[in-house]
């Protein structure tokens, strides 16, 4: 009897679900194997490794000089120095000495040289002449201890002494340890082999020309190298269309040649979700779990099948890649020998107020910017079907499942996404341009670290009122004056020129509606008197937004609730006909290949707070934006530099 597809979305709290899916799995390394040393890099050692021989195997110099006795050198000085008599040939590493050195004598030596028979220390070629009356004698300068300017055989790791322990991973130290000590091979843990299949029609292969409807398939290619830096090794069985009998036939198959599998995609509750479909036909248990209550990754579904873990990641990539950290990440490492990963954590200050969903665990993403009062978390402010979420993050706040709102100011532990975050040299929120892309771009060419955080011009002003950035990129109006930026400028605030754009209405150049007018004003009465006629409106708070409501005097016309965050995403809407009309600057326009028509010239620059303004970074930028090749490469992109 066909179930009903909600019988299988019964959410489970975060900690449930991973008691079951533990419980249910069985931990620990999966076995031994032995690689060359040369594939040895990133394993992890299965057994102690044991020196078996010494290191260094024999007793050798540690610097240029001349073996010698040390009894023979007691009381030299500069005043007084010790006579000795050179005998025997040079001896250089590689080579044993045949001559025994008697009292009174001293042998020449190279560093790394194997010390004679008779020799119990070394003294520097700088601590020794050659006596001027006999050539064949040598003038030591200094006196030696035994042991002085050499290295005993076995010093460094004496045969037998255990060097490495078994879970150790292997690093470049590591596998120098393991050379010298003369291994061929090594016992490893065994990789985990993880399967990764990606669901849904509308993937497709990366490289292949873009369609309408199609999006490419990032997952494969993150799932894959997040199983690599575990220590797994990833099995990747390509696309698969939603077509559920192929959906069995491939995870079959993987289930055949894997450890572990993974789909994406395809695990909510509705009937074209493939994946659980397929997932819920597995037995010895089956599925363990399907719904956690979690923000993102709520629809995640966890199995098991003859003890190999069957696990259904959201096929929305930030989703994606958190379930996998939170439930499938430790799995893997325990299979790969690996200790239980623990996250980094920083404490920092949210700017903004947040709200979230009781019943829910919630990870934000956020990013870290300095502020004179210590670091503060911006939320990322991206969904989780975003690509580039996960990738430009500093880290996340976990929002517990019972907390409803944090307070803007509040201090909150951020855990970091990666080891050793390095502040930014320069700071930049505020409104996104292509042209101040291109000139952060110059700035991390010649060396220095930039974050830019797009938030609108209004945030970005209110962040250096704040003294949260070193720049804010601006271009509001003020609606009494007409006039760009300056009068938003406080005693603590002062502008740094940037330059001009032209903003305009976008268009498809086949669109009739809009090529026989040549006035952009025009156009867009009569934009509004069509009603088939739809825009994409800008984001509340940037500089676009405030110049749109200006110009429409009130008026909402259809698409006029569909918010991009950019003028590429504007562009974008229009060119792929999702909206008709939008207001972008030219460049961006000229970049997708739409009509343009100039509605008025604005003013994008920068608000510096003044107790930034003699940060090296904020000079350097400042003296970028002046030189004569830079202001060209602008004017040449489709702006007008600032005197």
């Amino acid at each position: 009897m066909r179930q009903s597809p909600e019988e299988f979305l019964h959410v489970a709290d975060r900690d449930e679900a991973q008691r079951r899916f533990r419980a249910a799995v069985e931990l620990g390394p999966l076995g031994q194997e032995e690689v060359p040393l040369a594939e040895a890099l990133g394993r992890v050692l299965a057994e102690d490794v044991p020196a078996p021989v010494d290191v260094p195997s024999f007793d050798r110099s540690d610097f240029d000089g001349f073996a010698v006795q040390a009894a023979d050198t007691y009381g030299a000085d500069e005043q007084s120095p010790r006579r000795l008599l050179l005998v025997g040939e040079p001896i250089t590493p590689g080579h044993q000495p045949q001559t025994e050195l008697r009292p009174g004598q001293a042998m020449a030596i190279a560093t790394g040289g194997m010390l004679p028979r008779g020799a119990d220390a070394v003294v520097r070629i700088e601590e020794t002449d050659l006596d001027p009356c006999d050539p064949g004698a040598l003038l030591v300068y200094r006196a030696l201890t035994p042991g002085s300017g050499m290295s005993f055989a076995g010093s460094d790791m004496a045969a037998g002494e255990t060097v490495l322990r078994a879970g150790q991973l292997l690093t470049s130290r590591e596998t120098g340890v393991l050379a010298a000590l003369g291994l061929e091979r090594v016992r490893v843990w065994r990789r985990p082999r993880v399967a990764i299949i990606s669901t849904g029609d509308e993937l497709m292969e990366p490289g292949q020309p873009m369609t309408p409807g199609k999006i490419y398939d990032s997952n494969q290619r993150m799932l894959a190298d997040a199983v690599r830096e575990l220590g797994g090794l990833p099995i990747e069985m390509g696309r698969v269309p939603d077509q559920l009998d192929l959906l069995r036939e491939r995870l079959s198959q993987a289930l055949e040649t894997a450890d572990l599998v993974l789909l994406s995609g395809g695990t909510s509750k509705g009937e074209g979700d493939l994946a659980y479909q397929a997932v819920r036909e597995l037995t010895r248990p089956g599925i363990i779990v399907h719904g956690v209550a979690l923000k993102p990754g709520k629809p995640l579904c966890l199995a098991v099948h003859g003890k190999k873990p069957v696990v259904v990641l959201p096929g929305f990539p930030t989703s994606a890649i958190f379930t996998f950290h939170e439930f499938v990440a430790p799995v893997i490492r325990a299979w790969a020998g690996l200790p239980s990963e623990e996250r980094p954590t920083i404490q920092a200050r949210l700017p903004v107020r947040i709200r979230s969903e009781i019943g829910r665990t919630e990870y934000l993403l956020v990013r870290l910017m300095p502020s004179p009062e210590g670091l503060v978390a911006y939320p990322m402010g991206k969904g989780s079907g975003s690509v580039t979420a996960f990738s430009t993050a500093d880290g996340f706040i976990a929002i517990a499942q019972h907390e409803e709102l944090i307070p803007a100011g509040a201090e909150v532990t951020v855990h970091l996404l990666a080891q050793g975050i390095r502040a930014a040299d320069l700071v930049v929120i505020g409104s996104h341009c292509v042209g101040l892309d291109w000139l952060l771009e110059q700035m991390q060419r010649r060396g220095w670290k930039t974050k830019f955080l797009a938030a609108g011009s209004t945030a970005g002003l209110e962040a250096a009122q704040q003294g949260q950035c070193d720049l804010a990129g601006v271009h509001l109006v003020d609606p009494a004056t007409g006039q760009y930026n300056r009068p938003f400028l406080t005693p603590e605030l002062e502008l740094l020129p940037g330059y001009k754009r032209m903003q305009g209405v976008v268009f498809r150049p086949d669109d009739s509606r809009f090529t026989n007018v040549s006035e952009a004003r025009l156009a867009i009465q009569q934009a509004l008197a069509d009603p088939n006629c739809r825009m994409v409106n800008r984001n509340a708070g940037s500089g676009t937004r405030i110049l749109i409501d200006r110009l429409l005097a009130g008026q909402q016309p259809p698409g006029y609730a569909v918010q991009a965050k950019s003028h590429h995403a504007v562009a974008a809407a229009v060119a792929q006909g999702r909206a008709d009309w939008g207001v972008a600057i030219e460049p961006v326009a000229r970049l997708y290949g739409l009509g343009f028509l100039p509605l008025e010239e604005e003013h994008y620059d920068f608000i510096v707070p003044r107790r930034r303004r003699d940060r090296p970074a904020v000079s350097a930028f400042r003296q970028l934006l002046a030189e004569p090749e830079v202001r060209a490469q602008l004017q040449q992109m489709g702006f007008r530099p600032e005197e």
